[in-house]
């Protein structure tokens, strides 16, 4: 489900987005201590449809940990994970809040032991993200952002200063399920005329969070789950940075693509990801 920004969005009860917040750090908290204690240790990853598409026992173990304590606290709210399958359900449109959760982003990485890899979990309504939490466990971080108070790593508020020249900077992007994207190409030719790099690194959450934190000009996402993406989101559209969907409009929870960007930025990343990809020979 997409929220609409044109849509008027109401205020939310202070004390509902504080214990979020607390609970979703604790959360967070949880899973960094997790990850960096079995990282690329002994790991038997099981595959699906693609070599790559691994599960792991560390994942399943931190969403069952998750939906139990969000169980818990909060009672009929419900938790939609990519481990269990249970992303795949329908939620009922009368439910007012999910949590959406991803375990383990960037498994790949965390089964090399490559030190890239972030657990992201965020509370939803019908406005997009309320509360949106990314652990950063190699650089011992966890990344905060509740609507209306603003973006947090490790309790230090982080907002988006103006940036003068697009040359030099970083864009994140990540592949697609099946490769390359349509038009990867092209946005990455396009990127290096600008002298601007481009960087697949292996964590969506965490791509999306480079830009919250000023390390990134913008990234570019051809296709994610909503629990990839959530909560970086929310990360970064409370650090002043811009959500679009892959027609330009403002969403807070796009589908089908999106670019989240500086402000600043936002029209050439755009033209450039949206250039037509050349025919296949």
């Amino acid at each position: 489900m997409t929220a609409l920004s044109s849509q008027p969005v109401p205020a939310l009860e202070p004390a509902l987005l504080s214990r979020a917040l607390e609970v979703a750090g604790r959360l967070a908290n949880d899973a960094a201590d997790v990850i960096t204690a079995t990282a690329g240790r002994d790991v038997r990853p099981e595959t699906d449809e693609s070599p790559f598409d691994w599960v792991t026992d560390t994942g399943r173990t931190l969403e069952r940990h998750t939906r139990r304590v969000l169980a818990a606290e909060f009672p009929g709210v419900p938790v939609i994970g990519e481990e269990s399958g249970a992303g795949k359900l329908p939620v009922a449109a009368s439910t007012e809040y999910r949590w959406v959760v991803d375990p383990v982003d960037g498994t790949i990485n965390y089964v090399a032991g490559i030190p890239w890899c972030s657990f992201s979990l965020a509370l939803i309504d019908r406005f997009g993200p309320v509360v949106g939490v990314v652990a950063d466990p190699y650089r011992a971080q966890i990344y905060a952002a509740a609507r209306g108070r603003g973006t947090r790593a490790n309790g230090t508020p982080v907002r988006l200063a103006p940036r003068a020249d697009l040359a030099g900077g970083v864009v994140c992007t990540e592949l697609s399920r099946g490769g390359i994207w349509p038009g990867m190409a092209e946005f990455t030719e396009r990127a290096g005329q600008a002298r601007v790099a481009v960087r697949v690194l292996g964590s969506t959450a965490l791509a999306i969070a480079q830009v919250a934190l000023g390390h990134a000009v913008g990234a570019v996402l051809h296709d994610y789950e909503e629990w990839d993406v959530a909560g970086a989101l929310a990360l970064a559209a409370e650090a002043g940075a811009v959500v679009l969907d892959r027609e330009g409009r403002p969403r807070p929870l796009p589908e089908g693509g999106l670019l989240v960007s500086a402000p600043e930025f936002a029209a050439d990343l755009l033209s450039w990801w949206r250039a037509e990809p050349q025919p296949q020979r």
